[in-house]
This record gives C-alpha cells, structure tokens and sequence, in this order.
C-alpha cells in the first residue's frame, strides 16, 4: 500500500483536534495520482473531504489492514509506523507552515532511508505553496 498524507513543517497531522488535509485542489491532485481504475482507502471519518469522488472510495475503520497492495491510502487520523511492513510507499503533501499539532506522523521517510522519488510543488486553495513528496522503499 501507498500512504499518503498532510503534514505541516514539524509533521503535524492534526491541530486542535481538526485536520490539516482540507485543500480542494491537493484532494484534485491526490485522485488524479490514484487514477480512474483504482480505489481510494479511508476511514469513515475521511469521507467528507472526498464528496466528489464517492464512488472510488473505499471507506473503513480499518483500511490500512485491508488495502491491498498498490492501493493508496488517505491517512489523517492515526500513525503508520505499525503498517510499515505493508508499506510500499509514502506520499506527503507539506504545507510549509507550523501548526500546533495534536498529532504526528510516526514514521519520517527523509530520516530513514527511503528513496525521494519526486517533489512537485503546486498552488492549493487554501495554501499558496504545497509540496508533494513521493517516496519509495529501498
């Protein structure tokens, strides 16, 4: 599976109990990346961020344990150190700013040794920067 999620400068994943990953062009962006032919893994609590795009969702509790492998995988709720075995990629979108975060990302791509496979920076509708950073395991 691929991870893919919304991080500020300090890999904050929530702050003040909200999301980070509310952004309708990286949502754009993510579901060209997943493509027309596969699905999108979530949890429940995701699938609002995702109205235009229902039916190539899949939504579940559970998601990270059900994705097969190539699927992605739209994290902003929990950690992903535990999956790291099912993990073939990580995608991040950085928003290049500081957030007070609730929550972290567990598992950092640039400090342990997975392959930066690409970097794209584009304009968001809420972030004049965001950068995407595609990362490969070893």
């Amino acid at each position: 599976m691929i991870a893919v999620v919304c991080i500020d400068d300090q890999y904050g994943m929530r702050f003040n109990g909200r999301r980070q990953s509310r952004d309708r062009i990286l949502i754009e962006d993510l579901m060209q990346m997943v493509g027309t032919d596969k699905k999108l893994w979530i949890a429940p609590c995701s699938a609002s961020l995702f109205k235009n795009y229902e039916d190539r969702l899949c939504a579940d509790e559970d998601f990270l344990t059900k994705a097969e492998d190539g699927a992605y995988c739209f994290v902003e709720d929990r950690g992903i150190e535990a999956y790291r075995e099912n993990l073939e990629g990580i995608v991040l979108y950085r928003w290049n700013r500081d957030y007070p975060a609730d929550l972290r990302l567990d598992l950092r791509p640039d400090l342990e040794g997975w392959n930066l496979c690409a970097v794209t920076e584009f304009a968001g509708s809420s972030h004049e920067k965001i950068t995407k950073e595609e990362y490969s395991k070893k």
